[in-house]
C-alpha cells in the first residue's frame, strides 16, 4: 500500500448530528495554519486516545524531525499504526498526513527564525513577585494566542448571527465560568439586548424551559462535562433554541446539544495555578469576540444604547472622583 493510499483510506468523521433532506454536507474547514498546530494539540490531546496522543505530542515536540518522516516512519517512531497517524492528522484539522507534514515544515521554519521563550510558567512557592508577574503574563499571552489560533471563525460568525437575531439569550456557567457568563450578559444588556446568566442551576433549567426557536442558549464549561451546565443547554436544545457551547473539550458531552462549538485553549494546571485561571482568560476572549461581532451587526442601535448607559452613570463616576478629591484635601 502506498503512502498516498494510506493517507486517504480513513474516512473523515461526520458532523456531530446528522442532517436531513439529502442536502450536501458543508465544506470542511480549512486546515489550521502551522502556528496553530501546537495550540490544536494542547486543546485536543485530552480527548484523544493514548496512541493518538503519542502522535500529537511527537509532531508538536519535534515538527522538523516529524516533517521528514513518512506516515510509516512516524507510526514506527511513536509505536502506533499508520491508521492512527492518519486519524490524528484528521483530528488536528488536516485532510491527510501529507497536509500535516507541510504544516510541520512550516512550523519548523517559523521556530528556526526566532528564539524559544526563556520564561517557563511553573510558579514556585518561593518565586519573587516580579517572577510571578512575568510568568503569569507569559502564560496568559500564550493562552490567548492559542485560543485565537484555534478558534473556528465560521462557527464564531454563525454564533454571532444567532445572538444578533435572538429574541433573548440565556448564558449558563458554574463557578468561574459563571463570572464569564455574567460578563457577556452585562455587555449585551448595555447595547439593548435581552440576556440572562442565572447562577442557580435550578433557575437555569426553569429559564431554559421558556426558550423556543429564535432564542439562544449559550453554555460555558471548560471541561464540557459539567452537569449543571449541560442540563439547561439540553432543555433549550429540545425546545428549539439555537445552542452554543464554549468549551476546552470539543468532543465533550456538552457538544451533543450545541449547534455551534467554540473551542478555547487548554493550559497545563499547576499547584498554584488551577485550570480555572487559564480557562477564564480564554473564555473571556471568546465572549469578547461574540460581543464585538454582535455590536458590529447592531451598530445603529448599539451605539446609542452604549452612549445612554455611559451618560446614565456619568454622575456616579463624577461623584466618586469628587469624593476622592475631598479625602486628599
Amino acid at each position: 500500500m502506498t503512502d498516498e493510499v494510506k493517507e486517504t483510506f480513513v474516512n473523515a468523521s461526520g458532523g456531530r448530528r446528522a442532517t436531513g433532506g439529502g442536502s450536501a454536507p458543508p465544506a470542511p474547514p480549512a486546515p489550521p495554519a502551522p502556528a496553530a498546530l501546537a495550540a490544536k494539540v494542547r486543546t485536543l490531546a485530552p480527548s484523544m486516545t493514548r496512541s493518538m496522543q503519542r502522535v500529537a505530542e511527537a509532531v508538536a515536540g519535534d515538527p522538523a524531525g516529524c516533517a521528514a518522516l513518512t506516515v510509516t516512519g512516524l507510526a514506527e517512531l511513536t509505536g502506533t499504526s499508520e491508521a492512527t497517524v492518519v486519524r490524528t492528522a484528521r483530528l488536528l484539522g488536516y485532510p491527510g498526513y501529507r497536509d500535516l507534514r507541510l504544516a510541520l515544515a512550516g512550523l519548523a521554519a517559523q521556530q528556526q527564525s526566532g528564539r524559544a521563550p526563556a520564561i517557563t510558567t511553573d510558579i514556585a512557592v518561593d518565586d519573587p513577585i516580579a517572577d510571578v508577574v512575568a510568568k503569569l503574563a507569559y502564560d496568559e499571552q500564550q493562552t490567548l494566542a492559542d485560543t485565537a489560533a484555534g478558534l473556528d471563525t465560521v462557527q464564531l460568525g454563525a454564533a454571532v448571527a444567532a445572538l444578533t437575531a435572538a429574541r433573548r439569550t440565556d448564558v449558563y456557567g458554574i463557578g468561574a465560568s459563571n463570572l464569564v457568563a455574567q460578563d457577556l450578559t452585562q455587555k449585551m444588556l448595555r447595547i439593548g439586548l435581552i440576556a440572562h446568566a442565572p447562577g442557580d442551576p435550578h433557575l437555569a433549567v426553569t429559564n431554559a424551559v421558556q426558550l423556543r426557536a429564535g432564542d439562544v442558549a449559550l453554555a460555558i464549561t471548560h471541561s464540557g462535562s459539567t452537569g449543571d451546565v449541560i442540563e439547561p443547554l439540553r432543555v433549550a436544545f429540545e425546545r428549539g433554541a439555537t445552542t452554543i457551547a464554549i468549551t476546552g473539550r470539543p468532543d465533550s458531552p456538552v457538544t451533543q446539544y450545541a449547534d455551534h462549538v467554540l473551542t478555547t485553549s487548554t493550559a497545563r494546571e499547576s499547584e498554584l495555578r488551577p485550570a480555572a485561571m487559564s480557562s477564564r482568560t480564554s473564555q473571556l476572549l471568546v465572549v469578547d469576540c461574540l460581543f464585538v461581532g454582535v455590536a458590529q451587526r447592531t451598530y445603529e442601535s448599539a451605539a446609542p444604547a452604549l452612549a445612554a448607559s455611559y451618560e446614565a452613570l456619568a454622575h456616579r463616576h463624577g461623584a466618586l472622583r469628587a469624593g476622592a478629591g475631598d479625602r486628599r484635601a
